[in-house]
């Protein structure tokens, strides 16, 4: 089977561990996956709610915290809308969580990055992750 037969997207974040964790686990898997840095990208309105939406999320549940500006942005309350949430990650892409996959078989926010082999037809032989840990296949 052919990448063109399962294409792969990895919204990705070369600065994040389990992003860069996912993308190796897939290539390790022998897929050459289309690679998107959204941080340099973007996001549309549209593309995050489809994401969301197949990957079974809300917005809020996508969006990061960590290493971002949601509280300063008063994100974190609750009651406050999607939309807002939504405006503000494209606004300030750094905001989704990451990294999202897609594949034929579904989409979804990979972490722990080895949630990413539920996506594949075919896993990597072995995988040992950036900090040492060894992934059971």
């Amino acid at each position: 089977m052919s990448d063109a037969d399962f294409p792969i997207v990895i919204f990705h974040n070369p600065a994040c561990g389990t992003s860069r964790n996912t993308l190796a686990m897939v290539e390790a898997a022998g897929y050459q996956p289309k690679v998107i840095e959204y941080l340099k990208a973007g996001w549309s309105h549209d593309q995050l709610r489809a994401l969301a939406s197949e990957a079974g999320l809300t917005l809020r549940q996508l969006m990061r915290e960590k290493g971002t500006p949601a509280a300063d942005l008063g994100l974190l309350a609750e009651g406050v809308a999607e939309e807002r949430i939504l405006d503000a990650m494209v606004e300030h892409p750094i905001l989704v969580n990451r990294p999202i996959v897609v594949t034929p078989k579904g989409v979804k926010l990979c972490r722990p990055s080895e949630i990413v082999l539920d996506l594949l037809d075919r896993k990597p032989e072995s995988f040992t992750k950036e900090d040492g840990e060894v992934v059971k296949l």
